[in-house]
């Protein structure tokens, strides 16, 4: 943001944040006392807070960042909103801490990459919910596995299970060709919504192995895999098309993760991407989620390797 500081303008701007600011929302400010007051408006808040997903959150702070540097102000998108800084705060953690933030009032909106659960629609008062797209889970390998080779790209719904619950300890396990080199499972932390969709749809009521390392994010679980020739995990499509020639995404019962094979759910390890909140969008909010759901939200949501909403 240097070359943005240097302009009179700008100094006047706020910066979406990327980290964990959870203790701001819509209707409090925060004094040098630390004590909570009521902002000047009930029904229009300068400031919008998201948490959840690590998967959607890059995808919300895009959208955010480029939003705020065009307009700065809420006066210059709308006339009739209040002339304040544009304030969003972006907060990831997992789809299940988006749904506690909405819950214990403490951000705005909960971003989901899953479905939203029964208990959790009778949980949230005035649920308000969003779907601005498409992700689905990829089996990825390292480049330099030859298990693609082997096994031609293709993994079954079987080998998967074997592979993540430990029943497979080597790749020579998978195929008799393979070396006989420990198999290194990664997966999201229990926390996140990634592990919940592949839990439901592909291990049932199988468990995952207890050393599997747990990634805090999906950003760090693509890591993982790149780093080790040995790894295997579940990738978000979109994160995937990110790397692409960094991790390889193999068939899962001869079915590609295409775009195309997603939408017709013949590749069905989909899940959606989620934004809900409690209550009736304020006017802030209307004008962020009306954008999110624009052509111009679904061209950075496409841009970013997901599959936008039609």
């Amino acid at each position: 943001m240097k070359k943005y500081l240097k302009k009179l303008t700008v100094l006047l701007a706020v910066c979406v944040l990327f980290t964990a600011c959870s203790g701001q929302n819509q209707n409090t400010e925060k004094k040098d006392d630390g004590k909570k007051t009521e902002t000047k408006s009930d029904t229009v808040n300068a400031q919008i807070s998201f948490s959840g997903s690590s998967t959607l959150a890059p995808v919300i702070n895009k959208i955010a960042t480029d939003f705020i540097e065009k307009h700065t102000t809420w006066d210059k998108v709308d006339s009739s909103l209040p002339k304040e800084n544009i304030t969003i705060f972006v907060s990831s953690g997992g789809s299940g801490a988006g749904v506690k933030a909405v819950l214990d009032k403490v951000a705005n909106f909960g971003m989901l990459a899953r479905d939203i659960k029964d208990s959790e629609k009778e949980k949230i008062k005035d649920l308000e919910s969003y779907t601005l797209g498409l992700d689905a889970l990829c089996i990825c390998v390292n480049p330099d596995n030859n298990i693609l080779k082997a096994k031609n790209g293709n993994l079954t719904k079987e080998e998967i299970i074997k592979i993540f619950s430990g029943e497979y300890k080597t790749w020579k396990q998978v195929d008799p060709s393979l070396p006989d080199e420990e198999i290194v499972v990664v997966t999201r932390d229990l926390g996140g919504g990634a592990h919940e969709v592949f839990q439901k749809k592909i291990m049932k009521d199988v468990k995952v192995r207890e050393d599997a390392i747990q990634a805090p994010s999906m950003g760090a679980l693509v890591s993982k895999i790149i780093e080790n020739k040995n790894a295997i995990g579940y990738a978000s499509y979109g994160i995937t098309n990110q790397n692409k020639g960094k991790l390889i995404p193999m068939k899962v019962d001869n079915v590609e993760p295409t775009e195309e094979n997603i939408l017709n759910n013949s590749y069905y390890i989909s899940r959606p991407l989620i934004i809900m909140k409690s209550g009736k969008l304020t006017a802030t909010e209307k004008v962020f989620v009306d954008l999110l759901q624009s052509e111009e939200g679904k061209k950075v949501i496409k841009s970013m390797g997901f599959i936008p909403s039609k």
